[in-house]
């Protein structure tokens, strides 16, 4: 009797995680057509910590032309889906007179701790539509931190350093992803449906593709943005 209903406890515990996490999107964002030429940026001031010169960020690709940073989401989340929370608290560094990492994804009501790994002064200058922008000088070892409210794309600068870019990217439901170096990303918890994909880089801007959840998990998808 015992073993019987150790038995089936045994298979519940089994079958409920799966049936809680739901399915998943797994896909790729790739450049479709050829890669524009990218060129190297002039570093002007402060060169015994930034160096001579910079590699454009705007675009990283990997070999086989898959997108690095950039961020994936649903158009409409489901209203029963299961998806991880996204943290509430991130970082970006200044290293080298470059944002690190270039793109971060917030939750909307998350905050975001600016940092500052050189040994000289930078600066955080933002004009977001939807969030009260700031502008605000960083001493080396100085954190500032800021909490975004409202879902929308900022791009943070330093009126400094003329060629450095960063990206907060405040997201509206946990259904967002960050590519990877691959220009890899996944999606969890989600119930059976249909679907809009939304996909947003820097240079390239944003795409939208249909996508079927249904009994394949996970579901692949190669999203291409066209070239720019």
């Amino acid at each position: 009797m015992l073993l019987g209903v150790t038995i089936v406890m045994l298979a519940v515990g089994l079958t409920t995680p799966r049936q809680a996490a739901g399915g998943s999107i797994k896909g790729t964002v790739v450049l479709k057509g050829t890669s524009p030429e990218l060129r190297k940026l002039a570093v002007t001031i402060d060169q015994y910590v930034c160096g001579k010169e910079k590699n454009p960020e705007e675009l990283v690709l990997s070999r086989q032309g898959g997108i690095r940073n950039a961020v994936v989401w649903l158009d409409k989340p489901p209203a029963t889906g299961s998806a991880e929370a996204l943290w509430t608290t991130t970082a970006m560094d200044q290293k080298e007179c470059m944002f690190a990492p270039r793109v971060v994804v917030v939750p909307a009501g998350g905050r975001i701790d600016f940092l500052n790994s050189d040994r000289l002064l930078h600066n955080l200058h933002s004009t977001p539509s939807a969030n009260p922008p700031f502008n605000r000088t960083q001493p080396k070892g100085r954190t500032i931190t800021i909490t975004f409210e409202k879902p929308e794309i900022i791009r943070v600068t330093c009126d400094l350093h003329s060629w450095m870019r960063g990206w907060v990217v405040v997201a509206e439901h946990p259904y967002y992803a960050l590519t990877d170096g691959a220009g890899d990303f996944e999606l969890r918890g989600l119930p059976p449906g249909r679907y809009t994909l939304k996909a947003w880089q820097e240079r390239l801007g944003t795409i939208s593709k249909e996508v079927v959840v249904g009994d394949q998990d996970p579901t692949p998808v190669t999203l291409e943005m066209p070239a720019r």
